[in-house]
């Protein structure tokens, strides 16, 4: 047993010699495995081994293992130190389930226990079977090559990277071991409630596999579980170099390009979407591959939500954070096409001025941000300018019928807080022109015009 475990711990770099190891020990079998084999490492080499417990105050006997782990630590003469927290409590805050909440707590205790030490590694005692147990849940879930993956044998981090020298070593081996050097341990009776996946997966399923299946099945998941961390590895260093591509970065604002996202392999498109979310979010955590496959998928306009309410939305060919924004005021203005209107719903003003057509030598634009020129004589005065409504229909410059305005809006790319501001000019009833949009082809100049009506677009102040 401890040729093995030396052979992981030198052979991996999980401990070198010089090493101060804070050891995680909750008292059950595999943590006190851990901290009994690195004692026998020490015996060989300069090592350093403290101890950490995190009292999770969720089972009755938890106060039990705190106090058997510290008789522990002065048999093995070793510094402990023991955090707790209410984790019941963390759960409801943040919205997680206990599993989840226990583990942020624990592994937050422990960076800041190893901090306070001036430990150059954490130590778990996780085994070959709680990786074949994690793989098989995960195969369940339809996992991808990051989920088949497993518990990492070390995650970097501050103050210095977590590591796992029993991940090759199977659970039962290691309580053999420790029975036959007499060492006790505690046993966590909720590891026995049948109503937890893990350990249905690990009293009924992985025993039925192993017996009517495949003996060495834990083995063999362990295995899949390497081989896929270090394929998912190389396919990751080439994706983070293709992602900052399409992910584009504004002060604090991060976008994903979808012009030609769509054009990458499908496994490389979600890919990049992946990284996107772990950029934007922090990390993974929640993130199904329904979500990466629908952020993939999302249609110009669309929206998408995801954990904790955050909405992501596709405008003008990118996707990012739906922000909130105040609700547009409608407005109404008449105007007589005279001087400067100012609309400072839009914080926009129009600079309208008349010449014949003769002067206006230049075609207009059939799509002109920064103004119209529109046959005078074909308008109706006052016109009304407003904000846009649900079912504005109008006919633009050389199309063959009317079309929404929504929908000409969206596929020009414009935002729909945007859209919502935008003045729309009318003439009787009939959309004559909206600004970034062709005129509409009723109110173009013609050969028989003799007066233009010439709108500009100026910047103003915008109302609060």
């Amino acid at each position: 047993m401890f040729a093995a475990f030396k052979a992981a711990a030198l052979g991996g770099g999980l401990v070198v010699p010089g090493d101060r190891v804070l050891a995680a020990l909750s008292g059950g079998p595999d943590s006190v495995a851990l901290v009994a084999l690195l004692l026998k490492l020490r015996e060989e080499m300069p090592l350093e081994v403290r101890l950490a417990h995190f009292n999770h105050r969720i089972r009755e006997e938890a106060g039990e293992d705190e106090r058997f782990v510290r008789d522990l630590a002065r048999r093995w003469v070793l510094p402990l130190e023991v955090g707790s927290a209410d984790v019941r409590s963390h759960a409801a805050a943040k919205k997680l389930n206990l599993e989840q909440a226990g583990r942020d707590l624990r592994y937050g205790f422990l960076r800041r226990a190893a901090a306070a030490a001036g430990a150059t590694k954490i130590a778990t005692g996780h085994t070959l079977t709680d990786q074949a147990e994690t793989v098989l849940m995960r195969l369940m879930r339809g996992a991808g090559l990051p989920g088949l993956a497993g518990i990492a044998p070390v995650v970097p981090g501050r103050p210095c990277p977590i590591v796992r020298p029993l991940l090759g070593i199977a659970g039962p081996d290691l309580r053999a071991w420790l029975e036959a050097e007499g060492l006790s341990s505690r046993e966590d009776a909720s590891n026995r409630d049948r109503r937890f996946l893990r350990n249905r997966v690990r009293a009924e399923l992985l025993p039925e596999l192993e017996r009517r299946y495949e003996p060495r099945v834990a083995a063999h998941l362990a295995r899949l579980a390497a081989i896929a961390r270090e394929e998912d590895e190389l396919l990751a260093g080439f994706v983070r170099e293709l992602a900052d591509e399409f992910i584009l970065r504004t002060g604090r604002d991060i976008s994903l390009d979808m012009k030609t996202l769509p054009l990458l392999l499908p496994a490389l498109a979600r890919r990049v979407a992946r990284e996107y979310l772990r950029a934007l979010l922090g990390d993974l955590r929640d993130v199904s591959y329904e979500d990466v496959a629908a952020l993939v998928a999302l249609g110009e306009g669309k929206e998408l939500t995801l954990r904790k309410g955050i909405v992501l939305r596709r405008e003008s060919g990118r996707i990012g954070r739906k922000r909130s924004s105040p609700k547009a005021r409608p407005f109404r203005i008449l105007w007589d096409g005279r001087g400067v209107l100012p609309v400072p719903e839009a914080g926009l003003s129009f600079v309208a001025s008349r010449r014949e057509a003769d002067s206006v030598r230049r075609p207009p634009k059939s799509d002109d941000a920064a103004g119209a020129n529109l046959d005078a004589a074909k308008l109706g005065f006052p016109l009304l300018v407003r904000s846009r409504k649900p079912g504005d229909l109008y006919r633009p410059l050389g199309a063959p019928g009317r079309k929404k305005l929504k929908e000409i809006l969206r596929s020009k790319g414009v935002p729909a807080g945007t859209r919502d501001r935008l003045p729309v000019f009318v003439s009787r009833g009939e959309i004559a022109w909206a600004p970034g949009l062709p005129v509409a082809e009723r109110f173009k100049i013609g050969p028989g015009t003799e007066t233009v009506l010439s709108i500009r677009v100026r910047p103003g102040r915008r109302r609060r």
